[in-house]
């Protein structure tokens, strides 16, 4: 009898619906770092997703993270919300690995990764209008 129902209760786990499966927003759109100096806008390059900044402020300019910069690449949904690709960072002029994990519709965490991991850098976007 237990193991019926250790057995019915593993059945019941593996139907229940992913907590991650309630976001129908796509990555696509326009995401405002967490300080809005700069607006990235993300959309289909081909079959994956890139992050192109699409606005910065005067600051980031001389920074080099300038508008029509690409800073996400070769997006592909990796599950759970998650996406994995590549990121460039203008400043420091590195390219690494990124992950995206989107938190909500308009909430997604965007991390970076250079020098075999060694450096990484993560922050919180927002998605904007």
């Amino acid at each position: 009898m237990n193991r019926i129902l250790a057995t019915a209760g593993l059945v019941a786990m593996s139907l229940a619906v992913p907590v991650n499966a309630s976001l129908s927003a796509t990555i696509e759109g326009h995401w405002a770092n967490p300080h809005h100096t700069v607006i990235v806008n993300v959309a289909r390059c081909g079959s994956a997703y890139c992050g192109v900044v699409s606005w910065s402020n005067a600051r980031n300019h001389e920074k080099g993270t300038v508008p029509g910069i690409r800073v996400l690449s070769d997006l592909r949904p990796a599950g759970d919300g998650v996406y994995k690709g590549d990121a460039f960072e203008p400043k420091r002029q590195m390219h690494g690995s990124a992950t995206v994990r989107q938190l909500g519709p308009d909430v997604m965490m965007v991390k970076g990764c250079a020098l075999f991991g060694l450096v990484c850098s993560e922050q919180r976007w927002t998605r904007v209008s």
